[in-house]
């Protein structure tokens, strides 16, 4: 992460709270994406693809590399263990929270895309 996880919660509730990060990321890069492709507009199923990968990289990028790290990882020292588990807010969630963050930014982006279709919409004239 990219900010600091200090003060979210423990389990579950650090989960949501990082999910409800993600979704608001996932909501305002679906329209930066749509925005920037304006004037040679992209078919939407390459708009949120690309906006989901995007949203990744600054919402849950910290949390999914300490997951993949902590599976991989060659950690046969134990004081390289606690000083890598030191480092990260809730190791024992963290799996739940990488979920949330995934489950966040898709979230995000439904709630992105669905204003965006209500606004052309609307300026077509309904249909």
């Amino acid at each position: 992460m990219f900010y600091d996880q200090s003060w979210m919660g423990y389990g579950i509730i650090g989960g949501m709270q990082a999910g409800a990060i993600a979704a608001v990321i996932g909501f305002f890069m679906l329209l930066l994406v749509h925005w920037l492709t304006r004037k040679e507009p992209w078919n939407p199923g390459r708009e949120l693809g690309v906006t989901y990968m995007l949203s990744v990289l600054p919402s849950s990028s910290g949390d999914l590399w300490n997951l993949f790290y902590f599976n991989y990882a060659n950690l046969q020292s134990p004081a390289l263990l606690r000083a890598t588990l030191a480092d990260v807010h809730d190791p024992d969630s963290i799996g739940v929270r990488v979920l949330c963050e995934f489950l966040g930014i898709a979230v995000g982006i439904l709630l992105a895309w669905i204003v965006l279709r209500w606004r052309s919409r609307a300026r077509t004239g309904g249909a």
